[in-house]
This record gives structure tokens, C-alpha cells and sequence, in this order.
């Protein structure tokens, strides 16, 4: 499934900070919502910082600069960039994963 972000990238700063805010509300919940989600303008920025060269560098570039991609093409990236990331950029494709499955709950619910 194609998800997408609808909003301009966000900035470093507004990143690192949204980031760390639904880290801490996810961490409140005992099951918290798949809902709960970074924005999408956040999850666009996410990937334009992991954008690269290399094949999983390549497919957040495109999420990243035509605001669409396959769902599990991202997952993937995001993935194999966290065996690479510090503990900070780590937890930030977390969110860019959990961005993910909130867009495909979402898209899904709406599908029925």
C-alpha cells in the first residue's frame, strides 16, 4: 500500500522535539493507540535526514521528496538505517515506522 505524507517537510528542530513528545505520550500508555503518531510533516523530515546514496538511503529520499512511497519499501529503510543510527536518530525511525502503521490503520478503516 502507497502511504503519504501531505504536509512540507518539518525542520530539525521541530523533528527532534515532536519526536521526543509522542515518545514520552506512547510511554504514559500501558497499550497506546497505533494512532499515535508523528505528524506527517515530521515524517517526511525523518527521512530527508536519512536520504542517501545507498538503496534504503534512496527509498526515503523518494518518500522524501514526492511525499509517497510503498509502505513496505519504508518500513525496510527505516529499519536498515537504524542498525546504522545513533540512540536519537534511532528512536526517530521508530516514530518514521510507527508513522507508518498509524497511515495504514488509518487507511484502512477508512477502506470499510
Amino acid at each position: 500500500m502507497i502511504v503519504q505524507g501531505r504536509q512540507l517537510p518539518a525542520d530539525d528542530g521541530r523533528i527532534f522535539a515532536e519526536v521526543q513528545e509522542v515518545l514520552d505520550r506512547r510511554g504514559q500508555l500501558t497499550e497506546p493507540p497505533v494512532t499515535l503518531a508523528v505528524s506527517d510533516a515530521v515524517a517526511l523530515g525523518i527521512a530527508g535526514l536519512f536520504a542517501s546514496p545507498t538503496p534504503s538511503g534512496q527509498v526515503l529520499r523518494r518518500f522524501y521528496t514526492r511525499g509517497a512511497v510503498d509502505h513496505e519499501e519504508l518500513i525496510e529503510a527505516a529499519r536498515t538505517e537504524q542498525g546504522y543510527a545513533s540512540p536519537e536518530a534511532h528512536a526517530a525511525l521508530h516514530c518514521l515506522i510507527g508513522w507508518v502503521r498509524s497511515r495504514l490503520h488509518t487507511q484502512s478503516a477508512t477502506a470499510r
